[in-house]
């Protein structure tokens, strides 16, 4: 019996070892928490520790500074998954426990999980998606929160209404990167697919498509205006605006999600269209299955890691006595271009 679990000790080492891309000698090391390790060597083996399943000994277990509460509107897009990972992972880098909280439809609201973080005696509190990207929601239970004493930072969503960071990704300039990549193919009847109208992020996204169909294809705001379909942030949302986009005559179809561009490509081929050849589909958010999608999409990449690390950093200043500054910070998305658009028919 010791000679099996002496055997299986020394194929674990082999495998952290190999993993971590050090000598089995450094990971024994590490795991007996013996000095003379450079702390990125350590972190290495500790990360081969998670990825391979392994269980971390007590001694390496890291005393938590605290917990930080993540606020998110859904599991179901899987962009907000994405955004609690690289959240949560810097949070445990800084040796806080994450603890996340996920709006479900007809469950807890975002008022109710704020309630329960606090009650729990969280030291912060990351909003992503939240109802600072509102415009017609009360602003009034942020400054609230930060009486009660609990620091914040806003992802996805900006508000003049009260003091506080945000971090956004240029939404316009996602939209004038769309655009200019559907024109340059020959694009002249553009539409673009959303969701309502009442958030921020929505409404720069309108001012961006607009601008760049004046600047680029010199069509009136007018006109359009017109190829604008607000919808729900969902494949049913998608295939819905997209249908009513193609009534019109698009042949180029901007989303604001990958989820909306994956509906806008059934909505095309119910028809008996093809993607891209008879209609080219530009997704946002480069979620990681959307290069594996058929076709694979074409799609603005939103910066999630810098904007995740980002806001772990303003939120761990203002847990450190930093006042918060009415700040927004903005991020560059990148077009990817890949296998959802080509030259327009005709």
């Amino acid at each position: 019996m010791r000679q099996e679990q002496s055997g299986a000790a020394t194929a674990r080492l082999a495998d952290l070892a190999a993993q971590a891309g050090v000598s089995e000698a450094t990971v024994s090391r590490v795991l007996n928490g013996k000095p003379g390790v450079a702390d990125t060597t350590r972190q290495a083996v500790l990360a081969a520790l998670d990825v391979l399943g392994y269980e971390r000994p007590v001694k390496l277990r890291r005393r938590s500074a605290g917990l930080i509460g993540l606020l998110i509107p859904e599991l179901d897009n899987p962009i907000f998954p994405g955004f609690a990972q690289v959240i949560g992972q810097a949070l445990t880098r800084q040796g806080y426990t994450p603890v996340l909280a996920a709006q479900t439809p007809g469950g807890s609201t975002e008022d109710e999980l704020t309630e329960m973080l606090v009650e729990r005696g969280v030291d912060g509190i990351v909003f992503v998606s939240g109802l600072h990207a509102d415009t017609t929601a009360d602003m009034d239970r942020y400054p609230r929160l930060r009486g009660q004493g609990v620091p914040f930072v806003m992802v996805g969503g900006y508000s003049e209404k009260f003091q506080g960071t945000f971090i956004s990704p240029d939404d316009r300039d996602a939209m004038r990167q769309s655009v200019t990549h559907l024109a340059s193919l020959g694009h002249r009847r553009i539409g673009l697919a959303l969701g309502p109208g009442r958030f921020v992020p929505v409404q720069r996204k309108v001012e961006g498509f607009l601008d760049s169909m004046r600047d680029l294809l010199s069509v009136a705001e007018d006109d359009a205006r017109a190829d604008i379909e607000h919808s729900l942030y969902s494949l049913e949302g998608g295939q819905a605006a997209a249908a009513a986009l193609l009534d019109r005559g698009c042949t180029a179809i901007v989303c604001a999600s990958d989820m909306m561009a994956l509906g806008a490509i059934r909505a095309a081929r119910q028809r008996g269209l093809a993607v891209p050849r008879q209609v080219s589909v530009v997704g946002y958010d480069d979620s990681p299955l959307i290069p594996f999608t058929d076709p694979p999409l074409t799609t603005v990449r939103q910066p999630v890691t810098a904007m995740g690390q980002a806001a772990v950093r303003a939120l761990l200043e203002e847990i450190g006595g930093t006042p918060a500054p009415h700040s927004e910070f903005v991020f560059h998305p990148e077009l990817v271009v890949r296998g959802s658009t080509a030259s327009a028919p005709g």
